[in-house]
């Protein structure tokens, strides 16, 4: 089967959707019609800007998901999921990709995630840090033992956990984890603590939203970062996106899902290769590639 997976924030670098955008009206359109609904251009960002620029949160996120989506709909007809899944972010241009979500409602709850993500990191100092060459165990069990809000956020693949929380605790658990024989625990250039505790006022309003939003029957199963496992309800897919935000993203048990459900074939949609190299670090068995468009 072939499953298709999508980027979350990180992915992104100057000039990313230009080809996209030169090369195909279909594509031209859809940019065009992001400015109107974002209110801003950005195109000229995602085309031009600086790294910096490409950084505001609120430009990063629906960049992102506009070259996912809209590299999806480039591909037309060879563009065939049988299922899908997103990192964090990614998730979002999934529902897009198969269908539960229009193109409008998508970037439309992707703008207003990031402006609240951006919110709740204003409203206390908080970080996340990258660890390696631990089992998730060691790394759950030490969060658990230090005195403030520290959790697993992101399980990327076997041996690379993000932790994230308060800034006083992360460092303390990063300490900890390097005592414990980690090959690295390093705080990660992130404003805020992204999939944990701390992200409530951030779900809290992103809840109302989504609520507010039509969720369609899915044309494929998506794997949702919360649960690991298959959705096709609409119901389901709508209370994990919720739940999502101050909820860990398990990738890793995402893709070994979708690999015991028949997955053989893994295409990554939008910008960069990050999640080909946690596909190849998962499960080397498996085909991984990125999506391509001919000109």
């Amino acid at each position: 089967m072939k499953a298709y997976i999508f980027p979350g924030q990180g992915a992104q670098f100057t000039g990313m959707g230009l080809d996209l955008y030169e090369n195909s009206p279909v594509a031209q359109e859809l940019f065009e019609k992001a400015n109107d609904i974002l209110g801003f251009s950005i195109t000229d960002v995602m085309f031009e800007g600086t790294a910096d620029e490409l950084k505001q949160t609120k430009v990063t996120q629906p960049a992102i998901f506009l070259h996912s989506v809209i590299l999806a709909k480039v591909l037309g007809d060879d563009f065939k999921p049988e299922m899908v899944a997103g990192h964090s972010l990614g998730e979002l241009s999934a529902l897009v990709a198969n269908g539960v979500l229009s193109f409008e409602d998508g970037l439309t709850l992707v703008s207003k995630r990031a402006l609240a993500m951006q919110k709740a990191c204003e409203l206390q100092d908080s970080t996340m840090a990258a660890v390696l060459g631990l089992e998730d165990a060691v790394v759950e069990d030490t969060c658990k033992e230090v005195e403030g809000v520290v959790v697993a956020a992101n399980y990327n693949c076997p041996g690379q956990l993000v932790i994230s929380g308060e800034v006083a605790a992360v460092e303390k658990a990063c300490e900890l984890l390097k005592e414990k024989g980690a090959k690295r625990a390093l705080l990660l250039p992130v404003g805020g603590a992204f999939h944990s505790p701390l992200m409530e006022p951030a779900r809290e309003e992103l809840a109302k939203a989504i609520e507010e939003t039509t969720f369609n029957t899915p044309t494929c199963p998506v794997y949702q970062n919360v649960v690991a496992k298959a959705v096709t309800s609409p119901d389901e897919i709508k209370e994990n996106l919720i739940a999502q935000l101050t909820a860990p993203v398990r990738w890793t048990q995402c893709v070994q899902a979708m690999i015991a459900d028949g997955g053989t074939e893994f295409v990554e949609v939008g910008p960069g290769k990050v999640l080909q190299g946690l596909m190849r670090k998962i499960d080397r068995s498996v085909a991984a590639s990125g999506a391509a468009v001919s000109m």
